[in-house]
């Protein structure tokens, strides 16, 4: 899943550790979500969409084909 959760998060000037004390979860997290290691639970991907205040949709794209 691709995400622009880093742009995100650099036009706000939020570094990981920033961005996952408001998410309530650790740094290697958000930079597991960010590489596309981990794709976030339901609930989190809500959480993260209320952050930036976007619909999930703005922030997460489906790779499939």
């Amino acid at each position: 899943m691709n995400n622009r959760l880093k742009v995100l998060r650099a036009e706000r000037n939020w570094s990981q550790a920033d961005l996952a004390e408001r998410l309530r979860v650790s740094r290697q997290s958000v930079n597991a979500i960010e590489t596309g290691k981990y794709d976030p639970s339901l609930p989190l991907a809500f959480r993260i969409a209320r952050v930036f205040g976007l619909a999930i949709e703005q922030i997460f794209e489906d790779d499939a084909p």
